[in-house]
Parts: C-alpha cells; structure tokens; sequence
C-alpha cells in the first residue's frame, strides 16, 4: 500500500493536431498541479486537503473549463459547479450555479463541513460564500476573450444543427472541434490516496458551452461525476448528461465492492461498456494504491503519480 494521485483537465474531442501553443499551456499546468499533488502527499496532507488544493489550482488555470476559465451559457453568463468527497466517511459537498465564487471546490467542501446539508445552488449558494467570507470577485472576472468566441462559434454551428444529442461539428480559430462543447478544455478533477488507504476526490467545472441557464451536469452530482468510498476515488469527466445516466463513478465503486473487480478492470468496464463512445472518461485510485485513467474520446488531459516512482502525464491514449 502506498499513496497515490491522479487528476484530469477533461476529457473530450482533442485532435492530434493540437497546436503546440495550445498543448505546451495545458501540459504545463497539469505538470504543475501533479507535483503540488505528490509533495502534499509526501507532507503527509490528507487527501481531501490534497484533492482540495489541487483543484483549486486548476480552476485557477484559464487553460481548463473551471474556475477562470469556464465556458459560457447560452446568455453569455458563467455558472460554475464542483464537488468534493470524502472515502472514508462518504461524507461530501456540492455547488452549483456559481458566478462569483473564485474556487467553487472549496465552497463544496464548506457546504459540506459548515452546514447539514450536500448541495446548495444559485443565490443559495452564492449567499452562503458571501456569508462564509470566501473569495469572490465580479462575474466579468470568468469571461474571457476566447470563451466569447467559443460560444459564439458554437451559436453558429447551432444554427445549422439543432440536435443537441449530436457532437458540435465547427473549427474554432483552427484549433480543434467543438464537441458538445467539452473539447480542448474541460472539467478538471482529482482523485488522491494516502499510505494508509484514506481516499477522497474532488471535480470542478464550468459545465457546457451554449449551455441553458440553469442547466447542472454530473459534476456535482455524488455517484455520477464524483464518488469515494473506502475502496476507490473516482473523477469523471465528459458528457454530463451520458454521465449521470450511466452513474458512472458509484459503479466503478460499485463493481470493485459487489463483485471483487480490480481498480482498472472496473474502470475499465464502465466506460467501455456503461458510456456511449465518445462521451466520458475517469481518473481513479483505490484503497491499496493503484491508480487508472481511462477514458473512451479521442483524448483525456491527465497526470498521475504513486509513491513507486511511476507518473504520467498525458493526452492521447498511449500507445
């Protein structure tokens, strides 16, 4: 047994064509996250403070779709949600609805630790920051220059194909396709171990491009984008609404509990079998230190490390 950590930037349609000014970014924060990860856990942190922190590091990145740089409704408005949860007493915390909040994560796990309740949303939830004396800033704060555009270029691909059911199908500044608009950002996550089998796991997001008001994907929601238990953290990213469908982080758990399945052959099962091609991937540790990134799009911006002295950083599947 040994601690383990691994985190993702989203999962999605990531052409190999990449340009390196758009992969250097992403890689670089991840890299960045990944060490932040691994010298928390050799501090001895607990892991729901390793998932916490790393988390907000990645909403801190305009290079993913959470925190600064989350996508934008189809009113042209940010709404942030995240989730955060603990193994070993299943206890968690969910945000929805957000505008304001500079690191949803931490929110979700104020929720979670100051109130009676799992999930607060909207003025709710933004009420609640305010009391709790959390960071916030402006809405104008979330919206960037290429999040305009990119809901703009989504906007005009809707106008030509409606079913919104089907991947978005548009270059965007020659940069990659817009997949239902999880393509080259997307939701961030973290999944973390310590040497004593502790586990917890944390996800964040900005939810769809073109997104309804009002419209909450699985990220906040327990057992669909996030679950942890005493035999695993899971993470999932991609299609919200094939996600919450498939449960997709409660039955990895659920596999590895009710039928004695590895880390991976779960992980692997879920989204091979449970998930619609295309529509989602995970990162997962388990209880005894091993860990999985696994993912059915055409690529998954990731990182992991184990206290052997194996990590990973990636985007494509391996070869």
């Amino acid at each position: 047994m040994g601690w383990a950590i691994a985190l993702h930037g989203g999962a999605g349609d990531i052409p190999l064509s990449l340009p390196p000014e758009r992969r250097a970014p992403r890689e670089a924060a991840l890299r960045h996250c990944l060490q932040l990860g691994v010298a928390a856990l050799k501090a001895k942190q607990p892991p729901l403070d390793v998932v916490e922190l790393v988390v907000r590091e990645l909403e801190n990145s305009p290079c993913f779709n959470a925190g600064k740089g989350s996508v934008l409704t189809t009113q042209g408005t940010v709404e942030m949600e995240a989730c955060i949860m603990d193994g070993n007493t299943k206890n968690c915390g969910a945000v929805s609805g957000l505008s304001t909040v500079v690191n949803a994560i931490s929110l979700a796990r104020l929720v979670m630790e100051k109130t009676p309740h799992i999930y607060l949303a909207f003025e709710g939830a933004e009420a609640f920051a305010r009391e709790q004396g959390v960071e916030t800033v402006d809405a104008s704060h979330f919206i960037t220059p290429e999040n305009i555009e990119r809901l703009k270029q989504a906007k005009e691909a809707n106008r030509v194909q409606i079913d919104y059911t089907q991947p978005i199908q548009k270059d965007l500044q020659n940069e990659t396709h817009i997949a239902s608009g999880d393509s080259q950002i997307g939701t961030v996550g973290c999944v973390a171990v310590d040497d004593q089998g502790n586990l917890a796991s944390a996800t964040s997001t900005g939810g769809l491009v073109n997104k309804m008001v009002g419209r909450i994907g699985d990220t906040p929601v327990i057992g669909a984008g996030i679950y942890a238990n005493r035999f695993c953290a899971v993470s999932a990213t991609g299609k919200g609404e094939s996600i919450i469908r498939a449960t997709v982080a409660r039955d990895v758990a659920a596999l590895m509990e009710y039928k004695g399945l590895s880390l991976k052959e779960a992980a692997a099962y879920v989204i091979e079998e449970c998930v619609p091609k295309g529509d989602a991937g995970l990162v997962a540790v388990s209880a005894t230190g091993e860990v999985t990134m696994q993912f059915n799009t055409t690529g998954m911006f990731r990182a992991c490390a184990t206290e052997d002295g194996f990590s990973e950083i990636g985007i494509w599947p391996s070869v």
